[in-house]
């Protein structure tokens, strides 16, 4: 028996849900799905599939087996990819995570012109801010902002985000505006803690030679940028959000930028993947099309500010910004 068509037939029929999709699928007669999936159960000495007569159903060895073969399979693809032509032209299932503001205000729509690029590539983006454990949850690569704590994983730098502080005009007409970081400390801010640690995140500001990191208060703090952004709009507070997205709500009117002399700080940008997995030709594709993606700097800023020592701002303070500001 050929272990390894036996293992991808198994994971077609649980995919497929049924023999036949299986054996349509793959282009092979049903009883050869058939015999294969029964002399694999006898080989491994297990049940793998509960079968009735309208349906199938997978047993608990059965899904831990299909998760194992899954993996296995999927190392067999790449392996074969990087010692073929494929590189030229990557193809196969991409799993990504990427915080969501990201994804949704910049990644998502410009993915047209990924997938003209790359049009064999079948992409599985997951959208969170959450920190996504890549081994256990089978991601190829994820897209991360600030802190990187885990030493497993590579990193390669794919740009920065500029951060706008900024307010809703309702917010700005009862409290008033600061003209200064420092007035920060008598109005409400949208504080955004780390959905992991439960951190809450300090603001860095400079100017001509003056830097300041302020713990601000606040009401309330969120840990997705989404609700972020949604609770800035709502005139619930200041806050301190990614650039590229809210400029159109700042050219609309329904924010304004404020300290806008000051120079917010610049959050780092990585894709980061798994040691134990070498970069395949897909992977590739990604880093490379999103580190053009992100390096375009009339995407990460408003243009609200010109601030030439935006960089120097990146350090230690500014790493342990989150993604989730995304």
């Amino acid at each position: 028996m050929d272990k390894l068509q036996a293992m991808e037939v198994f994971v077609q029929v649980v995919d497929a849900g049924g023999f036949t999709r299986a054996a349509d699928n793959m282009q092979l007669p049903k009883a050869t799905v058939s015999t294969l999936i029964r002399n694999l159960e006898q080989e491994l000495q297990v049940k793998l599939l509960n079968r009735t007569t309208r349906q199938i159903s997978v047993t608990p060895d059965g899904a831990a087996y299909y998760e194992r073969c899954v993996a296995i399979l999927t190392d067999v693809r790449d392996a074969e990819e990087a010692l073929s032509q494929s590189k030229a032209n990557p193809r196969g299932r991409l799993r990504v995570e990427a915080p969501a503001g990201l994804a949704r205000t910049l990644l998502i729509p410009a993915l047209p012109s990924f997938f003209e690029r790359y049009p064999d590539i079948e992409l599985e983006m997951g959208c969170t801010d959450r920190t996504v454990d890549l081994i256990e949850e089978g991601v190829d690569c994820a897209v991360r902002g600030g802190d990187l704590a885990d030493s497993t994983l590579v990193a390669r730098r794919v740009g920065s985000m500029a951060l706008t502080t900024c307010a809703a005009p309702s917010y700005l007409a009862l409290h008033g505006t600061p003209t200064h970081p420092s007035e920060l400390m008598q109005h409400r801010c949208i504080n955004y803690f780390a959905a992991r640690t439960g951190k809450v995140h300090e603001w860095v500001f400079a100017r001509e030679g003056e830097r300041l990191q302020l713990r601000v208060p606040g009401r309330m703090a969120i840990n997705d940028s989404n609700g972020y952004l949604a609770a800035g709009l709502a005139g619930l507070g200041i806050g301190q959000m990614a650039a590229y997205t809210v400029k159109p709500y700042i050219q609309s009117g329904q924010l304004e930028p404020i300290l806008t002399d000051w120079c917010s700080s610049a959050i780092p940008m990585h894709v980061v993947y798994p040691q134990n997995r070498h970069l395949s030709a897909k992977v590739r594709a990604f880093v490379e099309w999103v580190s053009e993606l992100l390096a375009d700097e009339d995407k990460m800023r408003t243009g609200l500010q010109d601030c030439p020592r935006r960089h120097e701002l990146v350090g230690d303070a500014v790493l342990a910004k989150p993604a989730a500001t995304a």
